[in-house]
């Protein structure tokens, strides 16, 4: 079957998707699995259609359409990575990179706001099970999160008062809160714990936050990561969480393994599947195109194979080595022994697959020649996605180095792993 045909069915089979949404994945309680109850992989795989023949209104309203993501939460796949405990899937890494894959390759924003959201669902794991069921209630129950802890979160009796202007909060247009994040200050006293600073996440109803139209860019545009600001918003200690250093109550495998490498290991893994939706394109357009001042098509181009050859084996072994990684740091954590080689496999194998990507789209790009600049073109789209997605810390050239001080035996900064 050709790539266009596949569009062409999937846009069909969206469309109706789209209308019967509401019928079709009808909100479930938390706590409601039944045997027929699809695997997150095929509940995934289903919806594939309606993500794909979503993606232009995706691109154009900068986030997801409301259908879609009410399809997507109500299929269970933001609570993937939440504890059994209060109701969620606490899906198995290797299992959880395959479900971001398909929603990944149908597109790429819609793969990297639903491994934000279920990523940031783990820390359920270090939060009492009454008080992440509150804030999890149902599947459309969904927090948006911010990186950097530059919130002034103040104590006073009873929990804390926050206020800032907060970044890069990926699918908030949707969320139900908001994760503020920011350094403890006691009497105006930075607080530290272990002689560390404290930072925490608060959790605020999205209705006490103000929501910024902030993300104005050329790639990933869908994912809606804006910008949001609380004023002096009170949070109850117990609507917290340390942000670093929380104790796990749900011990866990997928919780046994650094939080930074779950997100990484997704991310990682939507900037491959862009370079095989790329890959899909340019072949498309390969066995259309006669190339300007050429007597034959694009695929017929000695050049062309070889862009497509090489592309091939640089997308099967990254994808390759990056699963790999996520096995055996999965075997790791089900014994209870993760150790920093596995962390800095896992590290390096997630970074190389953005790079990766980046290297292969480009490639892609360039051999497809003018027809790939106009917007209207998937390669622009993906042209666009991939290099937003190197910008990401997870794709920072520095972790290569980093990998390299610790297999050359140099002490490393742990965190980073």
């Amino acid at each position: 079957m050709t790539r266009a045909k596949d569009m062409a069915e999937d846009n069909a089979a969206g469309a109706g998707l789209l209308a019967q949404a509401a019928r079709v994945y009808a909100p479930r309680s938390m706590t409601s699995h039944t045997s027929d109850t699809p695997s997150p992989l095929e509940a995934a795989r289903k919806l594939v259609p309606m993500v794909r023949a979503s993606a232009d209104e995706t691109e154009a309203a900068r986030e997801l359409p409301r259908p879609l993501f009410e399809a997507l939460a109500d299929a269970g796949l933001f609570h993937l990575a939440l504890p059994r405990a209060i109701g969620g899937a606490e899906i198995d890494l290797p299992t959880y990179v395959q479900v971001i894959e398909e929603i990944g390759k149908a597109d790429a924003s819609t793969g990297w706001v639903l491994n934000q959201c279920a990523i940031f669902g783990t820390y359920a794991a270090r939060m009492p099970r009454e008080v992440a069921r509150t804030i999890w209630d149902t599947p459309r129950s969904v927090v948006s999160n911010t990186p950097a802890p530059s919130a002034q979160v103040i104590t006073v009796p009873g929990g804390y008062r926050v206020t800032g202007r907060q970044g890069f909060s990926t699918g908030c247009r949707h969320a139900t809160w908001v994760a503020a994040h920011g350094q403890v200050t006691d009497n105006g006293v930075p607080r530290t714990v272990k002689g560390v600073p404290e930072t925490r996440y608060l959790f605020v109803p999205v209705s006490e936050a103000q929501l910024l139209d902030t993300w104005h860019v050329r790639g990933m545009r869908g994912t809606g990561t804006h910008h949001f600001a609380v004023d002096d918003v009170f949070v109850p200690t117990e609507r917290s969480v340390h942000s670093a250093a929380a104790p796990l109550l749900e011990d866990a495998p997928l919780y046994r393994i650094p939080r930074t490498l779950c997100f990484a290991s997704g991310d990682g893994t939507i900037a491959l599947a862009v370079a095989r939706a790329c890959l899909d394109a340019f072949g498309e357009l390969a066995g259309a195109k006669t190339p300007r001042a050429t007597p034959a098509l694009l695929r017929e181009q000695p050049i062309a194979q070889l862009t497509v050859g090489r592309a091939e084996a640089d997308l099967r072994s990254g994808r390759a080595f990056l699963m790999e990684a996520v096995r055996d740091i999965w075997a790791a954590a089900t014994a209870g022994a993760v150790t920093l080689d596995h962390r800095a496999a896992l590290r390096l194998a997630a970074t190389h697959a953005i790079r990766l990507g980046v290297q292969i789209v480009d490639a892609l790009y360039h051999a497809a020649g003018a027809t790939a600049v106009y917007e209207d073109h998937l390669l622009q789209r993906y042209f666009q996605d991939i290099h937003v997605i190197s910008q990401h810390l997870q794709g920072r050239l520095a972790h290569y180095e980093l990998v390299g001080r610790h297999w050359l035996g140099l002490p490393v900064d742990q965190a980073r792993l």
